[in-house]
């Protein structure tokens, strides 16, 4: 924002199916669903390796856990805003995703996902939730 780097959660969703057409397909058919609230990143940027980033799937009515990691096994931050626009900063408004860890157990679908970016350092989290609605294929 025009006030600094701010911290969130997010999901870069994609169909997997389209995924064999073209990742950018797969990218624009599904919605990014993002959390309403944000950290500073000046906030947490002295312990960002401390982070964890963690979420749930709920898969064929059981809810299991399907990621858990700490952020240091991601690029930080600034250094994908670095290797991206080769600045120390992205513009105002602009909203980059930052990876992910694999998932627990390989890619599978689920009908819901949970997301937390969890601060141990500060006690708290980031959360978000989102149910999923697979389409029909119509041929």
């Amino acid at each position: 924002m025009a006030d600094g780097l701010w911290v969130g959660v997010g999901s870069d969703h994609t169909d997997r199916k389209a995924e064999a057409s073209g990742i950018a397909l797969s990218k624009q058919l599904c919605g990014k669903p993002v959390g309403r609230s944000l950290w500073s990143y000046s906030d947490v940027e002295k312990h960002w390796d401390s982070l964890l980033l963690r979420s749930w799937a709920v898969i064929e009515g059981r809810r299991v856990l399907y990621q858990d990691s700490s952020v240091s096994a991601l690029r930080a931050p600034t250094d994908l805003i670095a290797r991206y626009t080769g600045l120390k900063a992205l513009d105002a408004s602009t909203l980059m995703f930052c990876g992910t860890p694999g998932a627990i157990g390989g890619i599978r679908p689920a009908s819901r996902f949970e997301i937390e970016l969890h601060d141990p350092v500060l006690k708290r989290s980031l959360t978000h939730h989102y149910d999923v609605e697979a389409l029909e294929v119509i041929s």
